[in-house]
């Protein structure tokens, strides 16, 4: 097939939570463990950062994207949906997915997805991981599809775990509380590994302590770590000023994404950086300064 065969095929034959809606929906993770297994656990040979949440989640991963790339690792970049090409969702170094490859690794899936029928979802994540594996990433940022303790991508080995906010989505799926949505999307903290927590309220905060005590998972809310204060906003730039509370050092930042909701993402950035730092990723404000002016 072609590549633009392939992508209808993918499109036509397997349930797509944009075209059919909640029965592409999978309450589970067991088809994409028998996915990964057939391919060797792909997700077993690069390290990961998991990222959800309500809003912002897709802009945050974006931002750990550009800074790991700017300080020169090979990054890997998961996100969903696309918005005009299929290979936006799966990009090494902003470079979107080889077109061959998505061939290649349809082809080679076809009988397996007979047998496990995974949906379009299941299948990209999958992809993902493999392309990844096979092109040796030092980083993979992954996005979360929907919720986070039964998405998909809940599998990675991860070093780090952001939730940018909790807020009521995909009720008819996650819950239709506050306490059951950030239940859901606390899934993604893993034992041993640090959370970074973007936005709070007094019941999420609760849920996300418990969750990371259950896990001896480190925790850092980056509304208690640093400020941010809006210096100028235009359409084509954003700048903002962001101090760490503990020091009163500042950073003055200027980024391409516009929007003022964006200094919360920044901060929920700043935050995952400053333990990554910790955790010996060699990240220089230089280079972290850098990346946000050009994340687009």
């Amino acid at each position: 097939m072609t590549y633009e065969e392939t992508l209808q095929y993918l499109f036509a034959q397997l349930p797509m939570f944009s075209r059919i809606g909640a029965a592409a929906y999978k309450k589970d993770i067991h088809n994409t463990v028998a996915l990964c297994e057939a391919l060797g656990n792909p997700h077993h040979h690069f390290k990961s950062i998991h990222i959800a949440g309500t809003n912002g989640k897709g802009s945050t991963s974006h931002m750990l994207a550009a800074i790991f790339q700017q300080q020169g690792y090979k990054t890997g970049l998961y996100t969903s949906p696309h918005i005009k090409e299929f290979g936006e969702r799966i990009r090494i170094n902003g470079e979107m997915i080889n077109k061959q490859f998505v061939i290649d690794f349809t082809e080679k899936t076809k009988k397996l997805c007979t047998t496990i029928q995974p949906s379009f979802f299941e299948l990209t994540v999958a992809m993902a991981f493999d392309y990844f594996a096979k092109e040796q990433v030092d980083i993979a940022i992954i996005e979360t599809g929907l919720g986070g303790r039964l998405d998909s991508t809940n599998i990675i080995n991860l070093i780090l775990s952001v939730i940018t906010n909790i807020g009521l989505d995909h009720t008819h799926l996650l819950g239709n509380t506050i306490e059951a949505i950030a239940t859901e999307k606390a899934g993604i903290i893993k034992k041993n590994t640090p959370v970074v927590i973007g936005e709070t309220t007094p019941v999420t905060q609760s849920i996300f302590r418990e969750t990371a005590k259950i896990n001896n998972a480190f925790i850092y809310f980056s509304e208690e770590l640093f400020q941010v204060d809006l210096i100028k906003s235009s359409n084509q730039f954003l700048i903002g000023k962001v101090t760490d509370t503990s020091t009163q050092e500042t950073l003055e930042i200027k980024s391409d994404l516009t929007g003022r909701y964006q200094l919360k993402n920044i901060r929920t950035v700043m935050t995952a950086v400053s333990v990554l730092k910790k955790l010996g990723w060699d990240i220089s404000n230089q280079n972290y300064c850098l990346a946000l002016s050009n994340v687009q």
